[in-house]
C-alpha cells in the first residue's frame, strides 16, 4: 500500500474543500459542499494518478477517466439544483441551529465536522482508485472490461435517474406529485442504485491488484451510507405522508431494479 500516496490524496482533498469551505462562508450556504462532493473525488483520482510516471493504455488511466466522468456530472448535477434553490438545504439548516450554540462555535464545527470529515470519506471511498493508480499495473484485463461495463450500467442508472427527476420536479403540474415513471417504476432509489453499481465497477478493476481485500473497503462503505446512513432512509423520510407514498413503497423495490410488485 502506497500510503505517500494516500497521504497526498487526503491533503490534496482537504486543501480543496477548505477553499470550498472559505467560498460557502463568505456566501453563508454551507451546502455548497453537497456541489463540490463529485469534484473532491476527481482531485484524489488525479493526484493518485500522477503519483507515479503514468502509462496511457492502462487500467490507471481508463479508472481515472471513470471517475472524472462521474465526479463532473455528479456536480454539476447538484449545482444546477443548488444555484436554483431559495435558501440552505435543511440539513444544514439543522446543523446550524446545533453547532452556533457549542463553545467552538459555528464555523469550527462546520468545517472540522462536514469539510474536513468528507475529505476523509471521500478518500477512504476511493481506496479501490488509489490502489489501482499506485500498483504497478499496466495493460487493462478481463477484469478491467468488466468492471467498465458495471460501471457504465451504475452510471446510467444513476444519471437518467436523477434527469428524470429533475425532468418531474421542472413540470409545476407535478407539484408534489410521486415519479413512478421511467427507472423509478423499478426502484424507489435508482440514482442511488446507480452510484453504488459503478463504485463496485472500479473495485472490480482493482481486483487485479495484490491489494484488492483493502480495495473493498470503498464500495461496501459507499453501499452502507447510501442504503442506511445518509442517502435512501433520508429521502424516504421525506415522502412519509405524503400521497400515494405507501402505495409506491408497497408495489416498488426500495433499491435493486425489479419489475413492480
Amino acid at each position: 500500500m502506497d500510503w505517500t500516496a494516500v497521504a497526498y490524496s487526503l491533503f490534496g482533498a482537504l486543501l480543496f474543500l477548505t477553499y470550498i469551505f472559505v467560498v460557502a462562508k463568505i456566501r453563508n450556504r454551507y451546502d455548497l459542499v453537497d456541489v463540490a462532493w463529485g469534484l473532491a473525488f476527481i482531485s484524489i483520482a488525479v493526484i493518485s494518478y500522477t503519483s507515479q510516471v503514468p502509462i496511457i493504455y492502462s487500467m490507471q488511466t481508463i479508472t481515472t477517466i471513470l471517475v472524472i466522468i462521474w465526479g463532473l456530472q455528479l456536480s454539476l448535477h447538484v449545482y444546477s439544483r443548488w444555484k436554483m434553490s431559495q435558501g440552505e438545504d435543511r440539513r444544514y439548516a439543522s446543523l446550524r441551529n446545533k453547532y452556533v450554540k457549542t463553545k467552538l462555535g459555528l464555523a469550527i464545527n462546520m468545517y472540522l465536522r462536514v469539510f474536513v470529515f468528507q475529505a476523509i470519506l471521500a478518500v477512504v471511498i476511493s481506496l479501490p482508485v488509489i490502489i489501482i493508480n499506485t500498483t504497478p499495473m499496466a495493460k487493462p484485463t478481463i477484469l478491467t472490461v468488466i468492471g467498465v461495463i458495471v460501471w457504465v450500467i451504475g452510471m446510467a442508472f444513476e444519471t437518467v435517474g436523477d434527469y428524470q427527476l429533475k425532468k418531474h420536479r421542472d413540470n409545476p403540474k407535478n407539484k408534489n406529485t410521486l415519479l413512478t415513471t421511467g427507472l423509478w417504476k423499478y426502484t424507489r432509489h435508482p440514482n442511488y442504485f446507480g452510484e453504488i453499481t459503478l463504485w463496485w465497477g472500479i473495485f472490480i478493476i482493482a481486483l487485479a491488484s495484490p491489494l484488492w481485500w483493502i480495495a473493498i473497503i470503498g464500495p461496501v462503505l459507499i453501499t452502507i451510507l447510501l442504503t442506511f446512513v445518509t442517502g435512501v432512509p433520508l429521502v424516504e423520510k421525506q415522502f412519509e405522508g405524503r400521497l400515494g407514498w405507501n402505495t409506491y413503497k408497497k408495489h416498488t423495490s426500495k433499491l435493486f431494479p425489479l419489475p413492480p410488485r
